[in-house]
């Protein structure tokens, strides 16, 4: 039990950054992020005989995590805004034109369909290859470099400030 637990606290030490990272990209909130990589790690513990090979830990608590932030969404219902309530922003107002480059790509990735946006952001994020990307979601190596290619693609065409039908027409 304790050459276990021993290894678990390794493993924990050695992957929180990167867990907190891509917790954190997927829900903006340092509080929330903290609590996906408890639960995860809480998860993985619980199933810990589940892992079989030790190179996959990673892929296998990054799938917790974004399984986690999911669950967060389960229960949620959104509020409802009349449109007659909605007051529009001020376009003239300097905060309007001062958009940071962070910010202006991740609502660009933000737009992009899951499809696309998941990989890409288990490559840019977690660090994962193709063949573990792939691993993760369940489909072949190539459909991985295919969905890249084409989120790149609408990437680019969202930052050139392109329309989305214009985005579209690229696939």
């Amino acid at each position: 039990m304790d050459a276990k637990r021993s290894e678990f606290d390794q493993l924990v030490r050695r992957l929180s950054p990167d867990l907190y990272r891509f917790a954190f990209w997927l829900c903006h909130d340092s509080a929330v992020a903290q609590d996906l990589v408890q639960e995860t790690f809480l998860r993985a513990w619980r199933s810990l005989a589940d892992l079989r090979d030790e190179k996959k830990a990673k892929a296998w608590l990054m799938t917790i995590v974004r399984r986690e932030h999911a669950r967060l969404f389960e229960r949620k219902v959104p509020p409802l805004d009349d449109i007659a309530d909605v007051v529009v922003e001020d376009q003239d107002s300097p905060s309007a034109h001062e958009m940071s480059e962070i910010q202006e790509m991740r609502d660009a990735i933000g737009r992009i369909d899951e499809k696309y946006r998941e990989p890409l952001l288990l490559q840019l994020v977690g660090g994962f290859s193709c063949d573990e990307i792939a691993d993760q979601l369940g489909i072949t190596a190539s459909a991985v470099m295919t969905q890249l290619f084409r989120a790149r693609a609408k990437l680019k065409a969202l930052l050139r400030g392109e329309s989305q039908g214009t985005v579209h027409e690229l696939l």
